[in-house]
């Protein structure tokens, strides 16, 4: 039986929901040149995001999202055909891998057997993720498991893991091993990674960028802080991060002392590089640039001290909202109220000519 979903070509994997790891087409309905066969090497799609290529030595006729049965290490597992074609070929030398290196096989297209033992695998997750959860806790490993993945034959589960340090996980495999019967693997993940392949909402009200279209994962941007969300995971931020780190790196002061009083930070605003400051039992805040509280910094230093912080405001342009439109004259000298003008012209000789 053919358990693929009636999806055409061009259309995207059903699994996973990752737009960032869907990959168009657009070779599908083009016929090869003649004498030319079809590139035998697959592109397969897990659960996560997670992809693989495989070799299709039996010429298996395959399109986008169909079931297919991969080999694995010691079994068999499940997968979504994501791409194939000659973009497949494009693919490995995007991702540097030698065809030649490839050498597990697809078996065939998914039967109902196949499918069936493959959500039976696939419904366990959750619960095996709570139960691994409490015995990770009982152990006392600093450790969080944010996601498992069953392979298709039930025989092994990847589990998911991040830690802020290095962990022995040791004992907690062979008690895992002893409850859930099955292979495990342990895989460790940065937090950008938990948040790619779990997803997530962001206060602007979209999905997280690293789970929507963003792959770029740098390796300054691997350990972030957990109570953090959005500032980690602002993703229109990571470009500029580095350099406002450097600007503000000698910056980091919290009040400034002042003849008037001690002035208090209240807020950086790291895009337009000002800092807000505030006296005690004042709601006006005082906007000063970054590179003049440098040199107050400075000043400070060599022992001298402002009168008031007022003094060093910067000066705030405020946003033009509305734009004066002109009127033009396109048609030479005419006036733009020429027809009305001869009109009243008219009506007021008509009202001299009754009067008399």
């Amino acid at each position: 039986m053919d358990t693929s979903a009636k999806f055409n070509n061009n259309e995207p994997s059903i699994i996973g929901g990752y737009s960032q790891l869907n990959v168009y087409d657009w070779l599908a309905n083009i016929p090869l040149p003649h004498q030319q066969q079809k590139f035998n090497i697959v592109e397969i799609k897990f659960k996560g995001g997670r992809k693989d290529f495989y070799i299709n030595t039996k010429n298996i006729n395959l399109k986008n999202t169909d079931l297919v049965v991969v080999e694995t290490y010691g079994g068999h597992d499940i997968g979504h055909v994501s791409l194939t074609g000659e973009l497949v070929r494009l693919q490995l030398k995007k991702h540097q891998v030698n065809s030649d290196e490839i050498i597990k096989k697809i078996y065939r297209k998914a039967t109902e057997v196949d499918v069936e033992k493959w959500k039976t695998a696939k419904g366990l997750e959750s619960e095996t993720m709570v139960k691994a959860r409490i015995l990770a806790k009982d152990l006392n490993l600093k450790m969080k498991i944010c996601d498992v993945d069953y392979q298709g034959d039930n025989t092994k589960a990847t589990f998911y893991y991040t830690a802020d340090k290095r962990v022995d996980f040791r004992e907690l495999i062979l008690v895992m091993a002893a409850s859930f019967h099955i292979k495990i693997e342990m895989r460790h993940i940065s937090l950008l990674e938990e948040a790619r392949r779990l997803g997530g909402i962001g206060t602007c009200g979209r999905e997280f960028c690293f789970s929507a279209w963003s792959t770029d994962f740098n390796s300054s941007d691997r350990n972030r802080s957990k109570d953090k969300q959005w500032t980690e995971f602002k993703c229109c931020l990571i470009a500029d991060r580095e350099d406002n780190k450097l600007t503000l790196k000698d910056t980091d002061l919290k009040s400034i002392q002042t003849l008037k009083g001690l002035a208090r930070l209240e807020k950086t605003d790291i895009e337009k590089k000002i800092m807000w400051f505030s006296y005690p039992n004042e709601d006006n805040l005082i906007p000063v640039k970054i590179t003049r509280v440098k040199e107050i910094q400075t000043l400070i230093k060599e022992g001298m001290i402002l009168k008031d912080l007022r003094e060093e405001a910067a000066v705030m342009e405020k946003p033009n909202r509305y734009k004066v439109l002109d009127f033009v004259n396109v048609v030479g000298q005419d006036s733009i109220t020429r027809f009305g003008d001869k009109k009243n012209r008219e009506n007021k000789y008509r009202k001299q000519n009754n009067r008399q």
